[in-house]
């Protein structure tokens, strides 16, 4: 495999982004790949905001992995910045390199370089190899997430 490079996510990324989100079960039921005005608005709002990190994990030219990175300043554990990991996704000819272990080292890390005491993520239920996957990187799964869509 050649070298990888992880890099802020442009506009020309955001197709290949969107197909992987897509590219599983919940993300089918999510995900509008038709339609990538609603993307590129929202790549513009992440662009804008210092604590958004959209990256794009590129091989040899081509979009191979994302997630987004949000650094949170906060009150809470003595006034810890924490991050927050959304959105990680693998292209399937990718799944078993190990590139997404480096795309969660690579939040990791800069969620250090940030100043971050704590790094968090959530993970749907039904998503049982990444629980697998997110507790050989060292992740606990100490919480119960809701959510209230509106």
């Amino acid at each position: 495999m050649g070298d990888l490079e992880i890099r802020p996510a442009t506009a020309g990324d955001v197709p290949a982004i969107v197909a992987m989100l897509a590219d599983d079960p919940l993300g089918a039921q999510r995900e509008s790949p038709d339609d990538l005005t609603p993307y590129l608005t929202a790549l513009e709002r992440l662009s804008a905001d210092p604590n958004q990190h959209l990256v794009a994990a590129v091989r040899e030219g081509r979009v191979v992995g994302t997630l987004q990175l949000t650094i949170i300043p906060g009150l809470s554990r003595r006034g810890a910045t924490r991050s927050i990991i959304e959105g990680v996704r693998v292209h399937a000819d990718e799944r078993g390199s190990g590139l997404g272990t480096q795309l969660i080292e690579w939040a990791i890390d800069e969620s250090r370089r940030q100043g971050c005491q704590l790094v968090q993520l959530t993970s749907d239920k039904t998503r049982t190899d990444a629980h697998r996957f997110y507790e050989r990187l060292g992740f606990t799964a100490s919480h119960t997430g809701f959510k209230l869509p509106l």
